[in-house]
C-alpha cells in the first residue's frame, strides 16, 4: 500500500510528502495487525458465547490467517496475538506467534513461559505490550534487539485487543529494522535537512542524521502529545511532523 504524490507536491511540501510515504510503508503492516486483532476478537467473542474462558488450544484457529499474512506481506517477519496474563484458563501467559524463516518457511515461536524457569515469562513490560494496553491505540515499539523472537534488530507494531470492554492482549507484527530502513531511508535523504523518525517514546526508528542513530533517544519533545494532536510543531529548533495515521514523528534538525 503506497501513497503517491506528484513532483509539485514534493517541491511545495517535502516534509508532508515524506511523512505520508512513511505512513504508506507501514500501513500495510498495520493492516496485518488489524486483521489479527479482528480475528482474535471474533474468536474470543465466540468462546465467551459458549459460557467458558478461552484456552491456548482455541488460539490455534488463528493460524491460517497468521500464515497468510506472513506469506503475503513483504515487511512482516513475525505476527500473532499475545495474551494478557490471566486471559486463558489453562496457562498463565501465551504467545500465539509465527515467524518467517530465512528459507521462507513459516514456523511457530516456542517459548518456555514458566515463571519459575524463564526470563521471558513476563512480557508485560515491553513497549509493544504496554503502549497499546495503556493508551488504547496502535503503537510502534523499538528498534530493539528482539531476544524474545528473532535476535534481530526489529520494530514491533501492535494494537490492543478488547473483549467485552476488557483488555485481552495485543495483536502485533515484527518488522526487521534493515527492511524498514531500506524502505524509508531513501525518503529521508530527499529532505534538505538531516531527518529521523521517532516513536511515541522518542526512540529513533530510522535516521538519515549521523548525529542521531537508530535506537537512540530524542529527549525533550512530548512526542505522544504531538501524535495525539496530529499537527506539525517545533521544539528547540527542531521541526516535528507527525506521520498521518502512524505513531511516528518526522524530526528535522
Amino acid at each position: 500500500m503506497g501513497v503517491s504524490a506528484g513532483p509539485a507536491t514534493v517541491a511545495t511540501d517535502p516534509e508532508a510528502w515524506v511523512a505520508a510515504r512513511v505512513c504508506g510503508a507501514l500501513e500495510a503492516v498495520f493492516a496485518s495487525v488489524a486483521a489479527t486483532r479482528a480475528d482474535t476478537a471474533a474468536l474470543l467473542e465466540r468462546v465467551a458465547a459458549e459460557g467458558r474462558r478461552p484456552a491456548s488450544r482455541d488460539l490455534a484457529a488463528l493460524r491460517p490467517g497468521l500464515h497468510r499474512r506472513l506469506n503475503h506481506e513483504e515487511l512482516v517477519s513475525g505476527v500473532g496475538f499475545v495474551a494478557a496474563p490471566g486471559l486463558l484458563a489453562d496457562v498463565p501467559a501465551w504467545l500465539e506467534w509465527w515467524q518467517a524463516g530465512a528459507d521462507g518457511a513459516v514456523r511457530p515461536l516456542l517459548l518456555d513461559l514458566d515463571p519459575g524457569r524463564s526470563a521471558y515469562s513476563d512480557y508485560t513490560h515491553w513497549d509493544w505490550f504496554t503502549l497499546p494496553r495503556d493508551t488504547g491505540h496502535r503503537a510502534v515499539a523499538g528498534p530493539y534487539v528482539d531476544y524474545l523472537c528473532s535476535d534481530e534488530y526489529s520494530l514491533t507494531l501492535s494494537e490492543p485487543v478488547r473483549i467485552q470492554g476488557r483488555f485481552a492482549g495485543v495483536a502485533a507484527a515484527d518488522v526487521y529494522l534493515r527492511h524498514f530502513e531500506a524502505a524509508v531511508l531513501p525518503l529521508l535523504r530527499r529532505l534538505p535537512r538531516p531527518a529521523r523518525l521517532v516513536n511515541a517514546r522518542g526512540r529513533v526508528a530510522a535516521s538519515a542524521d549521523p548525529a542521531h542513530l537508530a535506537g537512540s533517544l530524542t529527549r525533550g519533545p512530548d512526542f505522544g502529545e504531538l501524535l495525539t494532536v496530529g499537527r506539525p510543531g517545533g521544539y528547540d529548533g527542531l521541526r516535528l511532523v507527525p506521520c498521518p495515521g502512524v505513531p511516528l514523528v518526522l524530526v528535522l534538525a
